[in-house]
C-alpha cells in the first residue's frame, strides 16, 4: 500500500515560543522538532505498511530546520521523505497550506496515494482543519480525529470518539485519515534505525516543481493572520494561608472571592 503521511515542523512547546516582526510564528529563534501529534500518524501508518505491505512517504512543508521532522520519521521507519522548501510559503494559512500539501502529495504518490494519514493537529496551531480541507482538494473522503483504524479490503474503518458518543466511520480507498493521541503508542527510534535513516532517499521540491502559483501562498495571501498579541503575564506568588485555627474559613473566604464557590 502507497501510504503518505503528511507531517509539520513546529517549535518546541516546552520553549519560550512567540512571534517574529511580521506576527508570524518565530521558528529560526526557537528549537523545533516533528509535532508530537503527528508521530501517531507515523506509527498508524507504520504499522499498516507492516501488517499489509508498501511503502510509508512522510511529506512535510516549512523552513530549512522542518528537515528534522523527516529525519526524524525515517528513524522511526518510514521509507522516504519530501521537504517543501520556498520561501514563498512563508506566513501561509491553512488554506494555502492544504494547497501546498495536496500538490506535494500527488507527486509523491505518482498522482494515486492510497492512503493519507495526519495527526489531529499541529502542536503551534492546533486549527485541526486541514485533514478535511485537504480531502477536499485531493477529490477524496475524510475519516477524521479517529481513534481507532482498520485498513482492510478497499475500505477504511475507525471510531471518532466525544464526551457523549462515538461514531463508527467508514470511507473507501483512497482516502484521508486523522488520527488521535489515542490510536497507538508511537516507537522509539532504534540505534537501527537511526542509522538506516541516514540513507533513506530525501527529496527537497519548490513551487514551482509542484506547478503552484507563489501567488496564492504565503503571508501577502493568507486569508487569516495574527493581527496583534501580547505576551502572556507572569505568574505571581499565590496566597499562604498560616491555619491559626481559622484556616478552614480563610480558604472559603479565598475561594468566594475568587468565584470558585
Amino acid at each position: 500500500m502507497n501510504i503518505v503521511v503528511c507531517v509539520k515542523y513546529v517549535p518546541d512547546a516546552q520553549a519560550d515560543r512567540t512571534f517574529s516582526e511580521d506576527n508570524t510564528t518565530d521558528r529560526a529563534n526557537v528549537d523545533g522538532l516533528l509535532s508530537e501529534l503527528d508521530e501517531y500518524a507515523v506509527e498508524e501508518a507504520l504499522k499498516i505498511a507492516e501488517a499489509s505491505g508498501g511503502e510509508v512517504t512522510v511529506v512535510t512543508v516549512g523552513p530549512e530546520g522542518a528537515a528534522d521532522a523527516i529525519k526524524k520519521s525515517l528513524q522511526m521507519g518510514a521509507h522516504k521523505g519530501v521537504h517543501v522548501l520556498d520561501d514563498a510559503i512563508h506566513g501561509s494559512d491553512a488554506a494555502a497550506t492544504s494547497l501546498v500539501l495536496a500538490q506535494a502529495v500527488k507527486k509523491a504518490a505518482d498522482g494515486a496515494p492510497e492512503l493519507v494519514l495526519l495527526g489531529l493537529a499541529s502542536t503551534d496551531g492546533t486549527m485541526s482543519v486541514v485533514p478535511a480541507m485537504l480531502a477536499e482538494r485531493l477529490g477524496l473522503p475524510q475519516v477524521t480525529q479517529v481513534s481507532t483504524l482498520e485498513v482492510a479490503d478497499g475500505l477504511v474503518k475507525g471510531r471518532r470518539d466525544s464526551d457523549t458518543a462515538s461514531d463508527a466511520l467508514e470511507a473507501s480507498l483512497p482516502a484521508v485519515v486523522s488520527v488521535t493521541d489515542q490510536i497507538n503508542e508511537p516507537r522509539y527510534p532504534s540505534f537501527k534505525g537511526i542509522m538506516a535513516a541516514k540513507k533513506k532517499p530525501v527529496e527537497t521540491w519548490s513551487l514551482a516543481d509542484l506547478g503552484v502559483d507563489a501567488g496564492a501562498v504565503g503571508l501577502a495571501n493568507a486569508g487569516t493572520r495574527v493581527v496583534s498579541f501580547t505576551a502572556r503575564p507572569a505568574r505571581e506568588q499565590g496566597e499562604i494561608v498560616v491555619d491559626e485555627g481559622d484556616g478552614g474559613t480563610k480558604l472559603a473566604e479565598f475561594l468566594a472571592k475568587s468565584k470558585l464557590i
